[in-house]
């Protein structure tokens, strides 16, 4: 199965939970819950999700755990789709 995998620079602790856009190859995000706890890696995984209408199971950071930059893996979606899919968020 094919397996997506995008660079996201999050912003913790943000006024809203929002995806701002690629700034080159980075996808830049920003989520309101605070770094402590995983909470901000977990509401990451949440918006990623719901932007790409897909399951939360399939969304998981492989890589900036703790780091700001964070490399996020798509499970069942090309490189390619998996980008357009953040760039056109779904709408359901």
């Amino acid at each position: 199965m094919s397996a997506a995998r995008i660079q996201v620079r999050l912003q913790p602790r943000a006024g809203e939970n929002r995806i701002v856009g690629f700034e080159g190859d980075v996808l830049k995000a920003r989520v309101t819950a605070p770094p402590e706890g995983g909470r901000a890696n977990e509401a990451l995984v949440t918006l990623l999700a719901e932007a790409m209408g897909v399951a939360k199971g399939r969304v998981r950071i492989v890589r900036g755990q703790t780091a700001r930059l964070k490399q996020i893996e798509i499970e069942g979606l090309e490189q390619a789709e998996a980008r357009d899919r953040l760039v056109h968020p779904h709408s359901g």
